[in-house]
């Protein structure tokens, strides 16, 4: 990857010019059985109408503070680098009641309801769907994302130095989460094409890291597998040879 990339948004602008059409993200849900794979491109879409989402209808600003209540989720994913493209600080499992901005999934809906800003639902449900019923409060993010633009702009550069993740009690600059991002997929042994298999959720900088932003980093690829403590030895097995995984953080 470009050794000048100092936020998680370079490093997936960097991906997206060295090879579109290699596989990124591929997220499985062990206790739906769905299966979703997002090469480079897909992904950088999926961030691109999310930002426009962000930036527009939302009207956030770099600075603004976004508590993100999802799961491993490959939306959740798309979120965190659509927050690095505009410069919102993304607050993981972090207070409603103390940002700007709240997204939620369906499970976390009345604890989100403490945000005076504005709300955002995600159904979680496969392929993207939306809500039978938008939640009372809340934008479902499944009707509101198709219509954005493909292409996103910031409206003012975004500051590697400011801070741009909170996870854990800790707080990160972009540019240093890339440099530890940069430092993690050196310890997991990852290289371009590198496919890292993880089942760590996404409320802690371990789970983001191997689930995101690692891979990214190294220029490989995420196997990211929700649930998967109800995927039995043999199962496990049969995906690390199917889709080709090279490394694994279980």
């Amino acid at each position: 990857m470009n050794s000048s990339d100092r936020t998680p948004a370079d490093l997936l602008r960097s991906a997206l010019s060295a090879d579109p059409a290699r596989p990124l993200v591929t997220f499985y849900d062990d206790a739906t059985g769905e299966r979703v794979e997002l090469s480079v491109a897909t992904f950088a879409n999926w961030v691109a109408k999310t930002a426009n989402l962000l930036q527009g209808d939302l009207a956030a600003e770099p600075g603004d503070r976004l508590a993100l209540l999802l799961p491993a989720h490959w939306q959740s994913a798309v979120w965190l680098l659509a927050c690095s493209s505009v410069g919102v600080v993304v607050d993981v499992q972090g207070d409603p009641a103390a940002a700007d901005l709240v997204v939620t999934g369906p499970d976390t809906l009345e604890r989100a309801r403490a945000c005076r800003g504005e709300r955002v639902a995600l159904a979680l449900r496969p392929l993207g769907g939306r809500f039978p019923q938008a939640p009372e409060g809340f934008a479902d993010y499944a009707v509101e994302v198709p219509s954005q633009g493909d292409r996103f702009a910031p409206f003012a550069p975004v500051d590697a130095d400011a801070p741009a993740l909170a996870v854990g009690g800790a707080e990160l600059t972009g540019a240093q989460l890339v440099a530890r991002a940069r430092e993690d997929a050196g310890a997991l042994g990852l290289v371009p094409a590198s496919r890292l298999l993880t089942g760590r959720t996404y409320d802690t900088w371990e789970g983001l890291s191997t689930g995101l932003f690692a891979p990214l980093a190294a220029g490989g690829s995420v196997v990211l597998c929700r649930h998967i403590g109800q995927l039995d030895a043999d199962g496990l097995a049969k995906r690390v040879e199917s889709e080709r995984v090279t490394n694994t953080a279980v």
